[in-house]
C-alpha cells in the first residue's frame, strides 16, 4: 500500500490530506493552527489523519508541506538579525531602490523598510566589471573585522552577499562565502549569484537580503519538523511546496527558503487547473479563502500565469510598487487580507471597514469560544445561517452564537447605528466587494477578461463566498470540488517535483552559434536535474522546459520566449520567428531588421506527477440516510431575508443530483451558500458545478 499526506498550514487552520494510491481515496483533516509553533498542529494533524486512515506512519511514503512561514516572516519582519556584504559605494542601493513613486499625487507616500537596515551594512573594495572580468578581489582582514563587529554589537545571525556584478562573474561573492562560513561557521550565508543571478542589482539584492533572513527560522523549523516526524516512525520523503509549483526537497527548501513565497497557494492554483483540466475547462478563475486571507489566480489554456517577480509586504494592498521586489519563479496570484477571521470595525470615516488584521488561530473569532473578543466574518456568517453553530467541521467544534452577536452589536452595529443583521450583512457583503475588486484590478492589470472563464472556489471560505464574488464578475459557472476545504492540501498531493534555473547571460542572436545554444541549455539543464536526482527522482524521469529572455537590441525590457521541446542545437534559426511572434503577441507589432538579444536563461526540470490517478475519491460517510440534514433560517436579500433554507449532506449527494437555491451544502471544512435560483449539478467527479443565474 503507498499512501502519502499533504499539509498546508494556513493563519488560521492546518489541512491535511492523506492520499491512498492503490484505492484512489483521500481522506481530509483540518485543525487549528498553533501559531506560536506552526510545527506543532502539523505533527498533531499528522497524527491524527493518520489514525483516522488506520495506517502506521512506516507506511507513509511521503508528505508534501506547503507554509505561509516565509511570507509572514518577512511581512510582519519575524526574521533574524542580517548583514549585507557589498561592493564599496553601493550600500544605499536598498534605500534608493528604483527611485520611482508608484503614486505620483500621494504627498505622504511610504515605502517599504529595506530588509536589512543601513547600521547593519558593510562595504567590501571589490569589483568585476560587466562581461564577467575581475578587476579588484576583496580583502579578508577588513572583512572579517567588519563582521566581528556587527555580530558582538547587532546579534548578526544570516549575511547576504551582494556584489555588483556578480550575475556575470560570482568569483569574488564565493570567495567572500568561502571566508564567512570558515571565520564565523554559525552564520547563515546567502550569495546574490546563487538566490537569482540577475543583472538589475536592487531587485537581486532585496531579493537575496530576504532569503538569509529567513533562512534560519526556516531551517529550524524544517528540523523540528523532519525530527518530529522521524520520531513518529516516518521514514519517507519530506517534500516542501515551492512558490512555482513544485515540490522541493527539504535541503533545497532549506538553502533557498526564498522560494517558499506564497507555497501554500501555489498547490491551490495547480489543484485548480487539474480540475479544469478533468472538466475540459481550460480557462479558470481559482479562488481561494481560509482564514485569514484570499487568493486568487488566473488560469490560462490550463497553465496558471507564471512570473519572475512579486511583491512582499506592499503598504498599499493595490498599487504596484508599494512592495518588496521578489524575484523568484512564482505562480501569478493576488492576495488580500480578507478572510474569517478578518477584523471587523469602522474607519476614520466612521464606515464599516473589514481587514486586512486577522483574529487568527489564537484566540480567533469570538464565536471559536477562546476568548476572541473581535468581531470577524465568521461571526457575520454564524450570525447570516451560513454556518451552523453545530456542523461546523463535521461537528467537532460548537460555535458560540451569542459571543459573535455581542461582538458585533459593540463593534459594528453599535457604532454604525444599524441592527445586527443589517450589521452582519454589511460584514459579508464588503468582503465579497473587496474580493471582487482586487480580482478586477489583477485581470485587468494583465489585460485578461475573465467572463467567460469558470470559477473553481475552495478553502475554509471560498465556497461560502464565491458564488455572490462570482455574480458580481458575471462568471457564469462555479465548480466546488470534493474537499474544498482542504484542497491546497491536495494540490501538494498533486504537482511534481521541480527545480528552475535562471541566469542571465547577454548575446545578440547573430553571434549566437547553434552549438552554443545547445551547451549553454545542457550546463542549466544539468545543474536544475541535479537537484531533482539529489531529491530522489530519476534522470531518465526528469522532463525540461526552455524559456529565454529576449528583446530587441536597446530596449530596456524583455520579453519571455518558450522553446519547443526539441534539440537546442537545431533552433538557433528559429529563435528570430520564436521571438517575433511572442512580441506581436504582447504588443501587436515587431520591429523588422531591427537586432535582437537574449538576456536571461530559464531551465526547468520537473519530474512525474506523484498522485497516479486522475482523481481521489473523498472517503466521508453522511451523517444520515437522507441527503436533506435540515432546515436552517438563512440570510439572503433577493429573497426577502431571512428564508427556512435547506441544509444537504454533501456526502449523502449522489452524480447527476441537482439542487436549486438558495441551499447550503455542507460538509466537514466547509460550506457552500447558493444563491436564489442558481442551479447546482454534481458531476461525475462529485464536483458541485453552480450555474449563477
Amino acid at each position: 500500500m503507498t499512501y502519502r499526506i499533504g499539509v498546508d498550514i494556513g493563519g488560521t487552520f492546518t489541512d491535511l490530506a492523506l492520499f491512498d494510491d492503490a484505492a484512489g481515496t483521500a481522506i481530509t483533516h483540518k485543525l487549528l493552527t498553533s501559531p506560536d509553533e506552526p510545527s506543532r498542529s502539523v505533527l498533531a494533524g499528522v497524527v491524527a489523519i493518520a489514525q483516522s486512515a488506520g495506517v502506521q506512519m512506516g507506511e507513509v511514503s511521503a508528505i508534501a508541506h506547503g507554509t505561509t512561514l516565509v511570507t509572514n516572516a518577512v511581512i510582519e519582519r519575524r526574521g533574524v538579525p542580517t548583514a549585507l556584504v557589498t561592493t564599496e559605494g553601493f550600500s544605499d542601493v536598498l534605500d534608493i531602490a528604483l527611485e520611482r513613486r508608484y503614486d505620483l499625487f500621494d504627498m505622504r507616500i511610504a515605502f517599504p523598510r529595506p530588509m536589512v537596515p543601513r547600521d547593519q551594512r558593510l562595504e567590501v573594495c571589490e569589483r568585476v566589471r560587466d562581461d564577467g572580468t575581475v578587476v579588484t578581489v576583496p580583502e579578508r582582514e577588513a572583512l572579517e573585522a567588519g563582521l566581528a563587529e556587527l555580530i558582538a554589537t547587532r546579534g548578526i545571525q544570516a549575511v547576504a552577499v551582494c556584489f555588483l556584478n556578480s550575475y556575470a562573474n560570482p568569483a569574488n561573492e564565493r570567495l567572500v562565502a568561502g571566508w564567512i562560513r570558515e571565520r564565523f561557521p554559525d552564520l547563515y550565508v546567502s550569495l546574490s549569484s546563487t538566490v537569482f543571478p540577475y543583472p538589475r542589482e536592487y531587485e537581486r539584492w532585496t531579493t537575496t537580503c530576504m532569503n538569509a533572513y529567513v533562512q534560519p527560522i526556516v531551517d529550524r523549523y524544517l528540523a523540528r519538523l523532519e525530527d518530529g516526524l522521524g520520531e513518529l516512525g516516518f521514514t519517507g520523503k519530506f517534500l516542501v511546496m515551492s512558490s512555482s509549483g513544485g515540490t522541493l526537497a527539504s535541503s533545497i527548501a532549506r538553502e533557498f527558503p526564498i522560494r517558499l513565497l506564497e507555497s501554500g497557494p501555489a498547490a491551490g492554483a495547480l489543484m485548480s487547473a487539474h480540475v479544469g483540466k478533468v472538466l475540459d475547462e481550460r480557462n479558470i478563475l481559482a479562488f481561494d479563502m481560509g482564514g485569514t486571507t484570499a487568493k486568487g489566480c488566473i488560469i490560462r489554456g490550463g497553465t496558471p500565469i507564471k512570473r519572475y517577480e512579486m511583491e512582499v509586504a506592499r503598504v498599499h494592498e493595490f498599487k504596484g510598487g508599494s512592495g518588496l521586489p521578489a524575484k523568484i519563479p512564482v505562480i501569478d496570484m493576488i492576495e488580500i487580507g480578507s478572510g474569517g477571521g478578518s477584523l471587523a470595525g469602522t474607519d476614520e470615516r466612521g464606515t464599516l471597514a473589514m481587514g486586512p488584521r486577522s483574529a487568527g488561530a489564537d484566540p480567533g473569532p469570538a464565536c471559536y469560544g477562546r476568548g476572541g473578543q473581535r468581531a470577524t466574518l465568521s461571526d457575520a456568517n454564524l450570525l447570516l445561517g451560513y454556518l451552523g453553530a453545530g456542523s461546523f467541521l463535521g461537528g467537532k467544534m460548537a460555535l458560540d452564537e451569542d459571543a459573535a452577536g455581542r461582538a458585533i452589536s459593540s463593534q459594528v452595529a453599535d457604532p454604525l447605528g444599524v441592527d445586527l443583521v443589517e450589521a452582519a450583512w454589511g460584514m459579508h457583503e464588503v468582503i465579497n466587494e473587496d474580493v471582487a475588486r482586487a480580482f478586477r484590478v489583477h485581470a485587468s492589470e494583465r489585460g485578461i477578461d475573465y467572463r467567460r472563464s469558470s470559477m473553481v472556489v475552495f478553502g475554509g471560505s471560498g465556497p461560502l463566498h464565491g458564488v455572490r464574488v462570482a455574480r458580481k464578475l458575471k462568471i457564469p459557472k462555479v465548480i466546488c470540488p470534493a474537499g474544498a476545504g482542504v484542497m491546497s492540501a491536495f494540490g501538494l498531493l498533486s504537482s511534481p517535483p521541480a527545480f528552475e534555473v535562471v541566469r542571465s547571460r547577454q548575446i545578440a542572436i547573430d553571434r549566437l552559434a547553434p552549438s552554443d545554444l545547445a551547451e549553454i541549455c545542457a550546463e542549466l539543464e544539468a545543474e536544475a536535474s541535479g537537484v531533482l536526482v539529489a531529491g530522489g527522482v530519476a534522470r531518465d524521469a526528469i522532463r525540461i522546459r526552455r524559456r529565454l529572455d529576449m528583446r530587441y537590441s536597446g530596449q530596456g525590457y524583455e520579453v519571455e520566449v518558450s522553446l519547443p521541446d526539441e534539440d537546442p542545437q537545431s533552433l538557433r534559426d528559429a529563435l528570430p520567428q520564436l521571438f517575433d511572434e511572442a512580441y506581436a503577441a504582447i504588443f501587436g507589432m515587431t520591429l523588422p531588421g531591427r537586432p535582437i538579444e537574449i538576456l536571461n536563461w530559464k531551465i526547468e526540470a520537473y519530474g512525474p506527477l506523484a498522485a497516479t490517478h486522475e482523481t481521489y475519491r473523498v472517503l466521508q460517510e453522511p451523517e444520515g440516510t437522507s441527503v436533506l440534514k435540515r432546515n436552517r433560517k438563512a440570510y439572503f436579500p433577493e429573497a426577502g431575508g431571512f428564508v427556512d433554507c435547506p441544509v444537504y449532506d454533501r456526502y449523502a449527494l449522489a452524480s447527476g443530483d441537482s439542487v436549486v437555491g438558495p441551499a447550503l451544502i455542507e460538509e466537514r471544512e466547509s460550506t457552500c451558500v447558493l444563491g436564489p435560483a442558481d442551479l447546482l449539478t454534481v458531476d461525475p467527479f462529485m464536483n458541485l458545478v453552480i450555474e449563477i443565474r
